[in-house]
Parts: structure tokens; C-alpha cells; sequence
């Protein structure tokens, strides 16, 4: 936890992004990078599907989402990939369970 989910883009693309974007979204969020998590979600696009970054995590200040969201950004714009949707889930920390147990 966190998970930062990639939709829709090419294998290797995230593949070579991922040190990078770890490193960077530990940094701002403050948490160790052996936390983070990655994962390449494939989607089969119907009709005006973007690719997207889901970012699920526990709730920071507003201004801790926005850099997490700009810096995300220019560095998915530095690979090529500059219209990618990027947004947050925000979770509970009473609802987020480990072991059966929550974390609250």
C-alpha cells in the first residue's frame, strides 16, 4: 500500500517506468519505496477510453495530491504519454483490513 494502477498502457512502458516513478511518489507522499506498489491493469477499450493512473491510498493534503498528481504527470508526458487521466481513491484506514484485522 499504496497502489499506483496503470491503465491501459504498454507492459514496457510501465516496466521502465516504475523505479522512477516509485522513487518520486515516495518522496512527496513520505512513505518507504518498498511500500509502493505498481501494478499494469489491461483494459479492452469500447469507445473513448484513456489511458489512466489510478492512485489508491490513504487520504494527505490537498497539496500533497497535487504534487503527486504534476509530477506524475511530466514524467508520463517525458515518455510519450501526455493525455493520461490521473486520479485518487481514497481509503479508509478503519475499512482497510490486514489479516483480517483493520489497521484503526
Amino acid at each position: 500500500m499504496p497502489y499506483l494502477r496503470f491503465k491501459g498502457f504498454p507492459r514496457g512502458d510501465v516496466e521502465q517506468l516504475a523505479p522512477l516513478v516509485v522513487e518520486e511518489f515516495a518522496h512527496i507522499v513520505k512513505v518507504p519505496q518498498e511500500i509502493v506498489k505498481i501494478e499494469l491493469l489491461p483494459v479492452e477499450p469500447i469507445l473513448n477510453s484513456p489511458l489512466s493512473l489510478e492512485i489508491m491510498m490513504f487520504p494527505r493534503e490537498q497539496a500533497i495530491h497535487n504534487d503527486v498528481a504534476a509530477r506524475l504527470h511530466s514524467l508520463l508526458k517525458e515518455y510519450g504519454h501526455s493525455q493520461v487521466h490521473i486520479f485518487f481513491i481514497l481509503l479508509n484506514r478503519a475499512l482497510y483490513y490486514k489479516e483480517g484485522q483493520p489497521l484503526e
